[in-house]
């Protein structure tokens, strides 16, 4: 394989997410090469930014990207609009054989979390990234069911509010409801809720996350600490600002004093607790916007392995 080759892909959304995403993707991609900005607005920094960097643009929207003469050599498209104007992204992006990476929570696609799952989906027309507490907390989850039973796991995603724009603030809804969903069919819980606190500290504060597990009582607490350990070493590879704040925490809930659990009921075992923080690489966002960071640096690391396989198929060419 000729290690020079790289695929053309195409940002649907100017704001925060798609600009900081642009940046990476000119940066630190090893199989991508930015073929266009897509934006609904004709004077966003994104637009103006790409211009200067020399990537073609359109303000047309999604029309706009498709009437391009430089279209047929898009091979994937990332997509940081809104969960409503995604589905009809998608329906027009998969006619003319393009893969789709969906960082908006509408979960057309599977949920894909890099280190979890990418291997299983590397032939998917449409993944899903989950959300920014996904992407976070996931993994985690999925660190402690690899080795134990999870009856229950619960993320607590804190976001500066500054860091949650107008696309974040729209798709509150979805967030929940699609990382919760996720933390069962990809982190493997038997049961999962979601929070998003939006926090309006000033100076702003960084992405906190916070992930609890319901483990049996005869779980094994070293191999759920050795999990959760390689598991973050593991995102950190892709995302450098991501670390544990303080030990993996265990506490013992006796069968004679459980708690309940809304949905389950009285129980007992283990509560695993871990405390994460996910500081951003600072390309385009300021370095407390992690949870913006977190999608950005997922979606390339996906869009990475994807297009190294393409590439190595002989299909790095025009699409259809």
């Amino acid at each position: 394989m000729n290690q020079n080759t790289r695929l053309n892909v195409a940002i649907i959304g100017s704001g925060n997410i798609g600009t900081d995403l642009m940046i990476k993707v000119m940066r630190n991609s090893r199989y991508l090469s930015m073929g266009a900005m897509v934006g609904i607005d004709a004077t966003s920094d994104g637009l103006a930014r790409a211009t200067r960097m020399g990537v073609a643009t359109t303000h047309e929207g999604i029309d706009g990207l498709i009437n391009l003469p430089s279209f047929d050599q898009i091979r994937i498209v990332f997509d940081a609009t809104s969960a409503g104007a995604h589905a009809k992204h998608n329906e027009l992006l998969q006619q003319h054989g393009v893969k789709v990476i969906d960082l908006t929570p509408a979960a057309i696609g599977p949920y894909v979390i890099p280190v979890v799952n990418l291997k299983e989906h590397l032939a998917g027309t449409n993944i899903n990234m989950v959300t920014c507490g996904g992407q976070a907390t996931i993994p985690v989850v999925r660190a402690v069911s690899r080795v134990s039973r999870v009856r229950y796991a619960e993320i607590v995603a804190s976001i500066a509010s500054k860091s949650a724009g107008p696309g974040t603030r729209a798709n509150i809804d979805e967030f929940t409801e699609t990382t919760s969903q996720a933390i069962v069919s990809v982190g493997g819980a038997e049961q999962g809720k979601a929070i998003i606190v939006l926090n309006p500290a000033e100076p702003p504060l960084m992405m906190r996350d916070t992930v609890l597990c319901l483990t049996d009582a005869d779980a094994d607490t070293d191999a759920i600490r050795q999990s959760i350990e390689q598991m973050v070493k593991e995102v950190a590879a892709y995302v450098p600002g991501y670390r544990m704040k303080q030990d993996v925490q265990f506490d013992t809930i006796p069968a004679d004093q459980p708690i309940n659990i809304p949905g389950i009921g009285w129980v007992s075992g283990i509560k695993v607790s871990v405390f994460l923080e996910v500081e951003g690489a600072a390309h385009y966002l300021p370095a407390y916007a992690g949870n913006l960071d977190i999608m950005t640096s997922a979606a390339l690391a996906a869009a990475d392995q994807i297009a190294a396989q393409m590439i190595a198929a002989g299909q790095g060419g025009h699409h259809e």
